[in-house]
């Protein structure tokens, strides 16, 4: 297996090659081709994470190839894994393999929807195994494109505007990268795009440089999160997205943002890290928390309401990130993993309601209860997840959140340990208008979740 990595992310090029060349009328060849492509990463994932050498610092099965050698330029294939990486590998394969079954109801050109779905697939693996610059640069890149098309074309009423303003928000991050990335590679001698070796030359970047280039990748990272005031392309994006691509958007895109700090800003930019991380990151991460649950409070669609809770709970990941504590780092690294299930569950289940009832006014509904007992109770269980209920996922990761920034900015973490209530306020809220109280007649013969359902 020393070379899964690479395994793990060309498999869905070969699922991509291989649907490309089908006819365009076998829509249940191409979709199972689809989901055979995403099983071999899902299982090595799990191989991958059950193996990981947990008592080992540093990167393991990494792979070195040269890929671009021209005059003095040098560009290698160089991938590898960590503890931060395994544990997004892990998540973007399993949240992949179970989005091409959540895709399976779309009957509009699918043969380029699953073509397209599956390179998105091999752009965000490569992303998190990627230790070259100019290699992690490719595939952060290759993911914008199908993300770009696979929300124009299959979203809902106003697909182009959320697409075209998803691409140029990350367009603008993509190029402030780019020039980050080209400041490392000269100020470097010998030059290189090699992160191994920027990681052991961190020693020798002046202060004034390591702040420049942190703030140009920090935006870059922060459209991807999002943070305050980089957000606003998301609620529309998520919206107008069909429900496996809000799931791939928030359960892994989100999660690059906050990734691409602790991978890149803080093991090459050690200075400008413990210069502005401290409090800056610190205050915007419990901003965040905050602002996302007033905004999902005020929320009339249940879609947009999911989309500005993400907001608010990739804010525990900054708010740990920046406590540079233990348990603060450990709590968001887990937090981004826990979110990202939790989140993608809920986006499953405003698939559901959309499918039966085709509108995701909350208002608009009422007894859910009655009609779809098995539904409710679903939706109660991820919602409970999504407060952070003792018992479920989100509790653990974000109680070592809050442990860990404690020991650093006790004044931020009581704002944030209180803003637990909000996300409870508006959850609990929307809970007792979608599902309780009088039966909305309109929708008494909804069908339930489960075998034999059916979703008309």
């Amino acid at each position: 297996m020393s070379h899964v990595l690479t395994y793990m992310t060309f498999i869905p090029l070969v699922g991509m090659a291989v649907i490309l060349c089908l006819p365009r009328e076998q829509h249940g060849l191409i979709k199972w081709t689809a989901a055979i492509a995403t099983t071999p990463p899902l299982l090595m994932a799990i191989w991958l994470f059950a193996n990981f050498n947990r008592s080992q610092a540093g990167f393991q099965l990494m792979e070195r190839h040269t890929w671009i050698a021209f005059g003095t330029f040098k560009a290698e294939y160089l991938v590898g894994v960590d503890g931060i990486s395994v544990t997004m590998v892990l998540l973007t394969a399993l949240l992949c393999f179970i989005c091409i079954f959540a895709s399976w109801g779309i009957d509009k050109a699918v043969k380029g929807y699953f073509a397209l779905f599956l390179l998105l697939d091999a752009g965000m693996m490569g992303v998190f195994v990627a230790l070259d610059f100019l290699l992690f640069f490719v595939f952060w890149e290759v993911m914008l494109l199908p993300m770009y098309f696979l929300i124009g074309i299959w979203g809902g009423p106003r697909r182009e505007y959320a697409a075209i303003k998803f691409f140029l928000y990350t367009l603008v991050g993509s190029a402030l990268m780019l020039l980050a990335i080209l400041a490392l590679y000269f100020y470097n001698d010998p030059h290189t795009l090699d992160m191994t070796q920027l990681i052991a030359n961190n020693a020798h970047y002046g202060r004034h440089f390591q702040l420049v280039v942190w703030i140009a990748l920090f935006v870059g990272f922060a459209i991807k999160i999002p943070a305050f005031p980089f957000h606003t392309w998301l609620p529309d994006a998520h919206v107008e997205a069909p429900t496996a691509i809000s799931v791939i958007l928030a359960g892994v895109l989100l999660k690059m943002g906050t990734y691409g700090l602790l991978r890149v800003n803080y093991a090459i930019l050690p200075l400008a890290t413990a210069d502005l991380a401290y409090y800056f990151l610190g205050a915007l991460g419990t901003f965040n928390i905050v602002y996302g649950a007033l905004c999902a409070m005020a929320q009339k669609d249940l879609k947009k309401l999911v989309a500005y809770s993400s907001i608010s709970h990739m804010g525990y990941v900054m708010l740990g990130m920046a406590s540079f504590t233990l348990q603060g780092i450990n709590g968001a690294v887990l937090q981004m993993f826990n979110h990202g299930t939790v989140t993608a569950m809920l986006f499953l289940l405003v698939g559901v309601i959309y499918d039966r009832a085709h509108h995701r006014d909350i208002d608009g509904f009422g007894g859910l209860a009655s009609t779809m007992p098995v539904y409710t109770g679903v939706t109660a269980l991820a919602f409970f997840a999504a407060m952070g209920l003792p018992g479920l996922s989100a509790f653990i990761s974000e109680v070592l959140v809050l442990i860990g920034a404690w020991q650093a900015t006790p004044g931020l973490t009581v704002i944030a340990a209180t803003a637990v209530v909000l996300t409870a306020g508006y959850l609990l809220w929307t809970m007792q208008r979608m599902y309780f109280g009088k039966v909305n007649e309109k929708y008494a013969g909804l069908t339930t979740i489960g075998l034999g359902s059916d979703a008309d």
